[in-house]
C-alpha cells in the first residue's frame, strides 16, 4: 500500500454495505447507456485508499450540493456510480485496460466532474482535467502533448470537444458524450478489489507565466500523499462544509477542495463561477430570519483576487444580509479561511481580519508540482504576515543560497553582514510529481542530487528567507480579537505538531520576482505589499525592466483606485519613502486599467513587461 500503518489505520473501518476483499479485478465491460439503474448489480473498483476512505464514510452523508439548485449527493451514490463509470469507461475504449493512458475531460464543476475524476482512477488511467475557458488552440496543445486517447465531456461542453477534435491534432482521441448522473441508489454492492500501484494518476499542466505549459504527472501515490497531509494539517472532518468557487483543472482546485475533503468525508458545495454577491449569500443564509439552509460554510479556500473582490462588494448588500454574512465568516462558524496561489496583500488580509471579527486568513504555499508544501498553523499565533508557515507533514524543505549555491543551514540564514540570505526553495518526500510528461530534459534539469543518499530534491524556482520566530503568544497583528476565536485556536493547539521551528516568507520567483538592481537584490513581493498599503492604489505588478547602467531596475504596473486623480512615479516615490530603502523604490511606472491574470491571480510578468515598457529607456539604457 501507499500509506504507513499510521496513516492508513484512518481507513480501516469499512461501512457494513461492502462484500470482502477478492483476490481478482472483476472487469468486464459493458455497453454504454443513458439509463442509470441499468447498472450492474455488484461492480468493483480498485483498493486505493480514496476508495476506501469513501467507502468508509456515512453512505447517506452528503458528499456534493450543488448551490444554486439545492441538488444533494451522498457519499453512498458516489462509491456506486463511479464503479458504473468505470465500467462504461472501458466499455467505451473496448477494451480490458487503460492503465497508464490519459483521460482527458471537460465537465462543469459538479458532481459528475467528481464522478468522472475517480471513475478514470479506478481504471488505474491518468486523469487529465481541462478548462473550458481555454482556447482551441490551447486545449489542442495539451491533446497532442499527452497524447490523450480519449476526451471526456458532459453535454454541456460536448460541442467544444468536438469542435477541438475536428480542428486538427496529431491522433485525435475518441470523443465520449457523458451521461447526466442524479445520485440515484442502485441496489447491490461495490468490493474493493486488491491491486498493484498501476500507472494511474493525474496529470496537470503549469500554468505557462514562464515557460509553454509542462504536464506535471502525479501517480496515485503523490495524489494520497499530498491529500493526506492537509487533512492531517488542517483537520478536515465530516463535519467541515467547504464552499467550492475555484476553477478545477489546478492542484488548488483539485487536491485541497475535493480529494482532501473525500478522504475526510467532508460535505463540498459548488458555486461556479465564482460570484461574490452570491457568495455573500451563501455565508449569510443560515443566519437570516427565513433561512434558505441551515448549513453553515466552516471551510474556504480561494485566491486573493477573490478575498479582494468580496471585500469590495460587501458594502452593496443589504443590512440584513451584511450582518448575517459576517456572523458566517466570524471564526464560530467559519473554522477555516484559507488564500493561496498568490502573495496575500497586508490590506486585504487586515480587512478580512476586521469584518470577520478576527478570522485571520491563514497563508500557504504550494504549485503543480508538489501540492501544498508549506502552511501556516490551524492557531493564530502562526499566521503572521508575509509568511507561509512551516513545511507540512511529510514534506521536506531546503534553503539553497541564490548566491553561493550552498546550503543555508539552521542558524546561518544571516550572512557576514548580518544580512539575511535569499534561498531558493527545494522539496522532497512523498508528495512530489514524478516527471514532467514527455519532457525527460526538463525533468532532469529541474532536480538535483541529493548528498545523504535519500534521493534528488526539486528545486522549485522560488526565493525564500527562514526565520526564528516565537509563535508561542499572539501579536497584535496576527492574533484574533475576539475571546471566543481565541479558544478556538487553543483548542486546535493540539493538532500543531508539524507547526513548528523556522518559518518561511517568500521573496517571489527567482525567475521574474528577484530584481537585481546595481548589485542589491530587490523582492517584488516586498515592494507590491507596500505599493498596496498605500491609499491611491488598487493593484500593482512589481517588475524587473532592463537597464544598460543597472543591469534591471524595478518597475512598477498599477492600476489605481477610484477618484485618483493624475498620480506620478514621483509621487509614488515620495509616498514609499520611509517605507522602503531607496534602491527597492520604483524608478519607472506606468498606470493601466487592467492588470491581466490568470485563473489562480498570477500575473506573466515577462509578458507584461514587454507590453508595458516596451518603449521605456529612462535615459540610462546603453
Amino acid at each position: 500500500m501507499f500509506l504507513s500503518r499510521k496513516v492508513y489505520s484512518l481507513f480501516s473501518q469499512k461501512a457494513s454495505f461492502l462484500l470482502p476483499k477478492s483476490k481478482s479485478i472483476y472487469t468486464r465491460p459493458i455497453a454504454s447507456s443513458l439509463s442509470h439503474t441499468a447498472s450492474r448489480m455488484h461492480s468493483t473498483l480498485p483498493r486505493l485508499p480514496v476508495f476506501e476512505a469513501i467507502a468508509s464514510h456515512d453512505r447517506s452523508s452528503p458528499v456534493v450540493i450543488h448551490s444554486q439548485s439545492g441538488r444533494r449527493f451522498t457519499y453512498g451514490s458516489l462509491l456506486h456510480d463511479v464503479a458504473d463509470a468505470k465500467e462504461k469507461l472501458l466499455a467505451e475504449a473496448g477494451r480490458n485496460t487503460i492503465e497508464g493512458e490519459r483521460i482527458a475531460f471537460l465537465v462543469e464543476n459538479s458532481y459528475d466532474y467528481v464522478v468522472t475524476l475517480l471513475s478514470i482512477l479506478g481504471t488505474h488511467a491518468i486523469a487529465l482535467p481541462l478548462s473550458a475557458a481555454f482556447p482551441a488552440a490551447e486545449l489542442q496543445y495539451i491533446l497532442d502533448q499527452s497524447q490523450a486517447s480519449m476526451l471526456l465531456s458532459s453535454a454541456k461542453f460536448g460541442e467544444k470537444a468536438q469542435q477541438v477534435i475536428e480542428k486538427g491534432l496529431a491522433v485525435a482521441p475518441k470523443h465520449v458524450k457523458l451521461e447526466k448522473r442524479f445520485g440515484a441508489e442502485v441496489k447491490g454492492d461495490v468490493t474493493l478489489e486488491e491491486c498493484e500501484e498501476g500507472k494511474g494518476g493525474m496529470m496537470l499542466y503549469t500554468s505557462g507565466t514562464t515557460n509553454r505549459p509542462k504536464g506535471v504527472l502525479l501517480p496515485q501515490r503523490v495524489m494520497t500523499a499530498q491529500s493526506q497531509s492537509l487533512v492531517t494539517a488542517w483537520k478536515y472532518t465530516p463535519a467541515d462544509h467547504l464552499l467550492h468557487v475555484l476553477p478545477l483543472h489546478h492542484i488548488h482546485g483539485t487536491m485541497n477542495a475535493i480529494l482532501a475533503p473525500l478522504l475526510a468525508g467532508s460535505t463540498i458545495e459548488f458555486l461556479f463561477p465564482f460570484n461574490a454577491t452570491q457568495v455573500w449569500s451563501r455565508f449569510a443564509s443560515p443566519f437570516l430570519p427565513s433561512p434558505k439552509t441551515t448549513e453553515n460554510i466552516t471551510f474556504f479556500t480561494v485566491v486573493p483576487t477573490v478575498y479582494n473582490r468580496l471585500l469590495a462588494t460587501f458594502s452593496d448588500l443589504p443590512p440584513e444580509t451584511q450582518t448575517a454574512a459576517k456572523t458566517g465568516i466570524s471564526p464560530e462558524n467559519l473554522r477555516l479561511a484559507i488564500s493561496g496561489s498568490a502573495a496575500l496583500p497586508t490590506p486585504t488580509r487586515k480587512a478580512w481580519t476586521d469584518l470577520s471579527s478576527g478570522n485571520v486568513l491563514l497563508e500557504r504555499y504550494g504549485m503543480t508540482e508538489v501540492g501544498m508544501a508549506l502552511s501556516c498553523g490551524l492557531s493564530h499565533t502562526t499566521r503572521l504576515d508575509g509568511s507561509v508557515g512551516f513545511p507540512l507533514p511529510s514534506v521536506q524543505v531546503r534553503l539553497v543560497d541564490t548566491d553561493t549555491n550552498e546550503i543555508i543551514q539552521l542558524g546561518e540564514e544571516l550572512d557576514a553582514a548580518g544580512k539575511e540570505r535569499d534561498g531558493e526553495i527545494q522539496l522532497r518526500g512523498p508528495t512530489i510529481f514524478s516527471q514532467y510528461w514527455r519532457n525527460e530534459k526538463a525533468t532532469k534539469d529541474e532536480h538535483v542530487a541529493g548528498d545523504d543518499g535519500l534521493g534528488p530534491w526539486f528545486k522549485t524556482g522560488d526565493v525564500a528567507v527562514r526565520r526564528i520566530i516565537d509563535t508561542s503568544s499572539s501579536s497584535s497583528s496576527s492574533s484574533p480579537s475576539s475571546s471566543s476565536s481565541s479558544s478556538t485556536n487553543q483548542d486546535q493547539d493540539q493538532y500543531q505538531e508539524w507547526a513548528q521551528g523556522p518559518m518561511y516568507f517568500i521573496r517571489g520567483r527567482k525567475s521574474a520576482d528577484i530584481i537585481k538592481s546595481g548589485g542589491e537584490k530587490v523582492s517584488a513581493l516586498e515592494v507590491e505589499r507596500e505599493m498596496l498599503a498605500l491609499p491611491q492604489i488598487a493593484e500593482t505588478a512589481v517588475v524587473a525592466v532592463p537597464s544598460g547602467n543597472w543591469g534591471q531596475k524595478v518597475g512598477a504596473v498599477v492600476m489605481l483606485k477610484e477618484g485618483v486623480g493624475r498620480w506620478t512615479a514621483l509621487d509614488l516615490r515620495r509616498a514609499l519613502k520611509g517605507r522602503l530603502a531607496g534602491y527597492k523604490i520604483p524608478q519607472v511606472m506606468k498606470v493601466v486599467d487592467h492588470i491581466p491574470r490568470n485563473a489562480m491571480g498570477k500575473i506573466n510578468k515577462k509578458q507584461l513587461v514587454k507590453e508595458v515598457f516596451a518603449d521605456q529607456t529612462s535615459g540610462d539604457e546603453a
